[in-house]
């Protein structure tokens, strides 16, 4: 499988120790959203929603990568600070 960059990663604290993932993919964000999400609310449901259409090519990458991090705050992760 060829993964798709999807511009600059964007890195949350994923745990209360400071882990930190750097999404740097949509498949990657897709991995995690249908896999490792913290919550099942309403923001994961339309961060997959639009990550899913981004990668048939229906919707903007951007669009996706925006619902992802208002899904990445609702599910309390933190920005990570860039090193």
């Amino acid at each position: 499988m060829i993964e798709i960059h999807w511009g600059t990663p964007l890195s949350f604290v994923v745990s209360p120790q400071g882990d930190v993932q750097k999404f740097s993919t949509i498949e990657q964000a897709h991995y995690w959203l249908r896999r490792k999400w913290p919550v099942a609310d309403p923001a994961r449901g339309q961060a997959l929603r639009q990550v899913e259409a981004a990668m048939n090519c229906l919707v903007p990458v951007g669009a996706a990568r925006q619902s992802f991090a208002e899904a990445a705050a609702s599910a309390g992760f933190v920005p990570a600070l860039a090193a």
